[in-house]
């Protein structure tokens, strides 16, 4: 038979019987007169064989040394079967993963444990608040690493009564302007630090960051707030007893996302 007529018997594509050949996984029938290549029904035979493994996931490089060695096989499907759980648990946590995003409403770029740190879409913030506040999620999800938005979600158990006694201080840090008094700012400085001391206390189990992640934190606060609201930030986080991430992240919800 004709090379494409043993491709669609395979259910492959004469391009892939090319490949086969090339890399010795399917021996060249010899040609015939007009220089067409002359398979047989072994060739179809082996070819369905390989099809079959790849199909189960063995890789093409693998092949060679399990196709006539029923040892090689057994202990190659054993590989096979571990990865396989490997790929299931990780597809089931992504699936927690999404349905967790669909319930918070959250968007699929943010750590679905940290999307309750949000604020509602209905408060009434401003745009450019609403990105900082998303953006310093993003930001302090990847720094707390695998298990450290899991983590700071367990310690607090529900965001809700630190958002709900934290929104007058919020609201009030978002209106942060230029022209803002100075007693303003002052009084202001002075109640982030009283409610955010208790926060602070409970993330302080929590291993604390570097001093690159400390400084990337401080850089997007610089780059998105206004510079009355970064110097607030600043100084709230030199009056707190421990100046860490949780400290300029965590007065990311517990404030403004102060």
């Amino acid at each position: 038979m004709l090379s494409s007529e043993l491709a669609e018997l395979a259910g492959v594509t004469v391009r892939t019987l090319r490949h086969y050949h090339q890399i010795g996984l399917l021996p060249e029938p010899p040609r015939s007169a007009g220089g067409y290549r002359n398979y047989d029904v072994g060739h179809l035979v082996r070819l369905l064989r390989i099809t079959r493994m790849t199909a189960l996931g063995v890789p093409l490089s693998a092949l060679p040394a399990v196709l006539d060695d029923p040892a090689a096989a057994e202990e190659l499907l054993d590989e096979l079967d571990r990865q396989a759980a490997a790929d299931i648990e990780r597809l089931t946590a992504r699936r927690v993963g999404i349905a967790a995003l669909r319930r918070s409403g959250a968007p699929p770029d943010l750590p679905p444990e940290l999307s309750a740190w949000r604020s509602a879409p209905a408060a009434g913030i401003p745009a450019d608040m609403a990105r900082y506040e998303h953006e310093q999620l993003i930001l302090l999800g990847h720094l707390l690493g695998n298990d450290g938005p899991a983590g700071a979600a367990a310690l607090f158990g529900t965001a809700n009564d630190v958002m709900a006694t934290s929104a007058p201080l919020t609201a009030r840090f978002y209106a942060l302007a230029p022209d803002t008094p100075d007693d303003e700012v002052a009084s202001l400085i002075d109640e982030l630090v009283a409610h955010l001391k208790p926060v602070m206390a409970r993330l302080a189990v929590l291993s604390p960051l570097d001093a690159q992640a400390l400084a990337l934190i401080d850089e997007l606060n610089e780059l998105t707030l206004r510079p009355v609201q970064h110097r607030v930030l600043r100084r709230v986080q030199q009056r707190l007893a421990r100046p860490d991430v949780r400290q300029l992240g965590q007065q990311h919800r517990a404030v403004p996302h102060a």
